[in-house]
């Protein structure tokens, strides 16, 4: 089979218009879907062609971003609440055979001291910690704290544990 004058120039027409190659051979006649792609390859025919695949795998990018920003949002605002939060249920220290799921485990002192123990208050669902330990351990993305010195507590958790 050899490419005529009148099959390239409709190989060009339909290509253009977005066929498959298997449409453009059947449509062409007498020549196989990949005599079709081999031919556009070699006249340099754009590959970039829109097909149902392409349109729909850019549409699902698209909404897995949203569903990723909807998240980001929802973490930031629920940290945010919990610092305008004021109350704060007293202390319940416990020993390691003590501790529940529902206890917070933030450990305080030091595990060779005699009067370590661990917080024990309620922990918040799916969390370890309390509301006060939560805003230790899980900081917002993006704010990283300006303090110079690392045992320097910030404000905000300053004020929450005087008012606890």
């Amino acid at each position: 089979m050899s490419w005529t004058e009148d099959k390239v120039n409709k190989l060009k027409e339909l290509w253009g218009k977005g066929n498959t190659a298997s449409q453009i051979a059947e449509i062409i006649g007498g020549i196989s879907r990949n005599a079709v792609i081999g031919k556009a390859h070699r006249l340099n025919l754009s590959a970039k062609i829109k097909t149902r695949a392409a349109t729909s795998n850019q549409s699902f990018e698209n909404a897995l971003e949203n569903k990723n920003k909807k998240i980001k949002k929802g973490r930031r605002s629920r940290f945010k609440s919990l610092i305008i939060e004021k109350d704060f249920e007293p202390e319940n220290p416990k020993q390691l055979e003590e501790l529940t799921e529902n206890s917070c485990k933030w450990p305080i002192g030091h595990p060779d001291e005699k009067s370590f123990y661990f917080c024990g208050r309620s922990s918040l669902k799916d969390f370890s910690y309390c509301k006060l330990h939560l805003l230790y351990a899980y900081q917002p993305k993006n704010k990283k704290e300006e303090a110079s010195n690392k045992e320097e507590v910030p404000e905000f958790i300053e004020k929450k544990i005087q008012s606890a």
